[in-house]
């Protein structure tokens, strides 16, 4: 399915730049967006895929892997019955899904990555994608948003009264986007457009190679010593005691950090900017420092955790932050390929015709034609949405009922196909069968989703 829709989106930019006198648009739009998949995507992303890789290997080897699979077990089987309980891609995909509810792109996409390496290793048909690792897309390219903190933080820089209204819809919109997308990845499976097996040139299947679905057995890690135990009591109950502080005291807080960051450094050290939190919820509050403190806790304990364990955490963590470049560099082509052909298109104003074309017909169904560019970009560039956000906030103001449903559209839905072209790309999958379907299927039951409740929540 991705051949055909990469095709159209190339063969239909050159035709409407030809029509519409926009051909160096055209041009200008695929050179710029090759530029941008390597310089600003690819390469940036070697340091943080080596941080990630390099923990998760810690976390392999000291065993937090297998214990997380084995927690969710039952419903990483429904989701994944290809996928042995006890393999390490169960774990990886698991942290992948935490680390995108919580808004932490930054972990989230090494992790999914690695998720995908390890998917592959169970692949009976090298290039093709397995129902796993398209169950896994759809779950990611609908992931439910505990608090979309990007479309939060620009309704706020915009001025809004309650730039966390949208939290609830958001979490509402997800629900239903991400029970559409794997609703739709188990039915579109069983089709047979959509079936594994490769076919040669007499239409024949042919038999593909199978591979070694037995992993190599992990060394056993010692095990955690009385002192081990009281060591991770005590930093869990660290933990929880500043999470509490941060969330229910954000004042005492704010007055008790200012006083060290005084007493420890000089005055020349400016304090670090504060977000006031006085007017938010409970709720809001712990989602936020919740997600504030997630990454350096996991730095903290994933090291930690291997080092009672008796792991050499220097040495692990530099095998595995070694495959970062390996695994940056491979997604390179399958980045330039759709970001070209998106870049072709929206210099042709591919965009435009297409708003022209479906006006008439969502109109009359009370959809707001102001949303159509957004939704349209939405699973084609995550830049360019968000320059159509901000736009949109600017035109409508931040507390208007469009901007909401904008708000709440930017954080229900995903860029489909850079994730698609990341993720398959990072271990060579050329045919994406059902996954690109069911990811802008659940991106469409997003934006109807988030239209509805904004409506009714707002209207």
């Amino acid at each position: 399915m991705l051949n055909y829709v990469w095709l159209a989106l190339v063969v239909l930019s050159v035709l409407i730049g030809a029509a519409t006198g926009r051909l160096a648009d055209v041009t200008a739009g695929a050179f710029g967006m090759a530029e941008t998949a390597v310089m600003r995507i690819a390469l940036p992303l070697i340091g943080v895929m080596a941080l990630w890789l390099g923990m998760m290997r810690l976390a392999e080897r000291s065993g937090l892997v297998q214990l997380l699979a084995r927690a969710l077990r039952p419903v990483m089987r429904w989701l994944f019955p290809d996928v042995p309980a006890e393999h390490p891609a169960v774990g990886s995909m698991v942290m992948n899904m935490a680390a995108n509810m919580l808004g932490l792109s930054n972990a989230a996409t090494p992790l999914g990555l690695r998720a995908m390496r390890d998917l592959e290793t169970l692949n009976p048909h090298p290039g093709t994608a397995t129902n796993a690792m398209c169950t896994f897309l759809a779950i990611n390219t609908s992931s439910i948003q505990l608090i979309p903190a990007t479309a939060i933080a620009l309704l706020a820089a915009q001025g809004s009264k309650d730039p966390t209204a949208i939290v609830g819809t958001a979490l509402i919109a997800t629900t239903f986007s991400t029970i559409a997308g794997v609703g739709a990845v188990k039915w579109l499976q069983g089709w047979r457009m959509f079936r594994p097996e490769a076919t040669g040139s007499n239409g024949n299947v042919v038999a593909s190679p199978t591979v070694q679905t037995e992993t190599e057995p992990l060394p056993e890690p010692a095990p955690l010593t009385s002192g081990g135990k009281t060591v991770l009591s005590l930093l869990v109950a660290a933990f929880l005691l500043v999470f509490v502080w941060i969330a229910f005291f954000p004042g005492s807080y704010r007055l008790a950090s200012s006083a060290l960051h005084q007493a420890i450094f000089p005055a020349s050290v400016p304090l670090p900017a504060w977000e006031s939190s006085s007017g938010q919820s409970i709720f809001l509050r712990a989602i936020g420092t919740l997600s504030l403190m997630a990454v350096p806790l996991l730095l903290l304990f994933f090291p930690l955790y291997a080092a009672l364990r008796k792991v050499k955490v220097y040495e692990e963590f530099v095998e595995g932050a070694k495959e970062g470049f390996g695994v940056a560099t491979r997604i390179v082509p399958f980045l330039v390929a759709i970001l070209v052909a998106i870049g072709m298109f929206r210099g042709a104003g591919g965009i435009e015709a297409m708003k022209s074309v479906l006006s008439p017909v969502l109109v009359p169904l009370g959809f707001p034609p102001d949303l159509l560019p957004l939704s349209l970009v939405r699973p084609l560039s995550g830049s360019a949405s968000l320059a159509m956000f901000s736009e949109l906030v600017q035109t409508t103001g931040p507390d208007s009922l469009v901007s909401r449903m904008a708000g709440t559209i930017f954080g229900s839905t995903e860029t489909t196909f850079y994730v698609i072209a990341v993720y398959f790309g990072s271990v060579g999958i050329r045919r994406a069968r059902h996954a690109l379907a069911a990811g802008l299927f659940a991106d469409f039951i997003g934006i109807v989703a988030s239209v509805i409740i904004c409506t009714l929540m707002f209207g």
